[in-house]
């Protein structure tokens, strides 16, 4: 009986998933990626042409990677190869090199080496393809969820170009799921059909992803009883109910997303921070995280314009710890929208960072006599702490004209308050006391 299945290409294609029996073998077939692709566009050209060099596709997943590395093989007439960088080694390339060369040796035709999630590759495993892609033994493509400049080689990328996929539109995969209801040979007999409401959800559920979209569609279909052949908007939320929106915990994406929650809260946008803080958190994102960023923000961007967010943000990460979902996620928000509204200043942060180069490039300074301890009888004869002046028995609580830097540090500011929330009133008790030290100076 398996052996029946295997020689009958009509019962093997009804175990294949639709994603696989609607990959395209042209590139008018291939839905999305339109800006590589185009009439006018260098590598569209190329692929007609048949005329391919080594490159590199970065992507999200589900955006035709593969599809459009197994279309351009048949385009250049080659033998196509594939290996998984999560599944093989330095063995496989040796093995896949044999390969290209004995193909064309034999054929005079080249090989397309496609390898996917190319980033899992070590450095040792990347440096095996270098010789063999400067030799032209096969045209290699590489497939990559992450970003190549971070993950790869210098040496693998300077040889080439490298490709960033997109993830597909609405209008894409609305293109999609029509064009699998028509033109699938399984899908067409049943003559099914969806509801524009279903197909405005699915379209949605898809996040972007062709292979997701897919998967959904035909989950749909087997849903269907028997005589029904019409997906409605209960049947694709049947279909999803289980599926997870695409988010790689430790991934591109993730430092996209938390990159577009700190940026909206400097922003002062409480409706997008909240809104990458909700992504976050729906994909899957540890709260804990979020609420550590969060402390990280209400520091860097926010300082003393508005002390209490800082104590808001701990707050919230006070709450998540102990009482956990939904409740802690809920002080997230309220922190998260606090954050937004609040006056923003990154006085404190640049100050520290100018503090702490000033430290590193500078001379390991003495601290001043006057108001270095003295607990001991020896320092006070060898005058540590002479001459220091109590703050608190000065006018206005200030011993004006004393000097706490080094003195090679004299006069240096690092701490410059904006003019807004706090810190305004911050500014001008500092001119106040820059005012009184100034009078200290000439009366000396």
């Amino acid at each position: 009986m398996s052996a029946d299945l295997f020689h009958d290409p009509e019962r093997a294609k009804a175990f294949m998933p639709l994603a696989s029996r609607l990959r395209p073998k042209k590139l008018e077939h291939y839905v999305g990626q339109d800006h590589l692709l185009g009439e006018d566009s260098v590598l569209g050209a190329s692929i007609r042409q048949g005329q391919l060099h080594s490159m590199l596709f970065w992507g999200p997943p589900g955006v035709g990677k593969t599809t459009l590395a197994k279309m351009m093989a048949g385009y250049a007439d080659a033998q196509y190869l594939e290996l998984s960088a999560v599944m093989s080694g330095v063995k496989d390339i040796r093995q896949a090199v044999d390969k290209a060369i004995q193909h064309r040796q034999q054929f005079s035709k080249p090989t397309l080496l496609f390898i996917d999630e190319i980033h899992r590759y070590s450095k040792s495993q990347q440096d095996a393809l270098l010789p063999h892609i400067e030799s032209g033994d096969f045209i290699f493509i590489g497939a990559t969820t992450e970003n190549p400049s971070f993950e790869l080689n210098a040496a693998l990328l300077s040889r080439c170009r490298v490709y960033v996929l997109k993830a597909l539109d609405e209008p894409a995969i609305e293109q999609l799921i029509v064009r699998a209801l028509a033109e699938d040979d399984l899908l067409a007999k049943r003559q099914v059909e969806i509801t524009d409401e279903a197909l405005d959800l699915l379209t949605q559920a898809a996040s972007g992803d062709a292979r997701r979209v897919l998967t959904l569609l035909e989950l749909a279909t087997e849903l269907l009883k028997p005589n029904q052949a019409q997906i409605d908007l209960s049947i694709i939320k049947q279909a999803s109910l289980h599926s997870f929106r695409r988010f790689d915990k430790g991934g591109e994406r993730f430092y996209d997303q938390i990159s577009a929650m700190h940026k909206s809260i400097r922003g002062s946008d409480p409706d997008a921070a909240l809104y990458w803080l909700c992504r976050m958190l729906d994909g899957g994102c540890d709260p804990l995280y979020l609420a550590r960023r969060l402390v990280r923000t209400a520091s860097e961007d926010i300082g003393n314009a508005d002390p209490r967010a800082l104590q808001l943000a701990m707050n919230a990460w006070d709450v998540q710890e102990r009482l956990g979902s939904p409740e802690g996620e809920l002080a997230l928000a309220q922190a998260t929208v606090y954050l937004a509204v609040a006056a923003k200043s990154n006085a404190v942060y640049v100050a520290f960072n100018d503090c702490m180069k000033a430290i590193r490039e500078g001379a390991d300074e003495e601290v001043p006599m006057h108001i270095r301890n003295a607990p001991t009888t020896l320092m006070k004869e060898l005058d540590y702490g002479k001459g220091y002046r109590y703050p608190h028995d000065e006018p206005h609580a200030v011993a004006a004209g004393v000097v706490y830097l080094p003195e090679a540090l004299e006069g240096q500011r690092f701490y410059h308050p904006v003019n807004r929330g706090l810190e305004k009133q911050i500014s001008e008790k500092l001119s106040f006391i820059a005012g009184l030290n100034e009078k200290a100076k000439n009366k000396n």
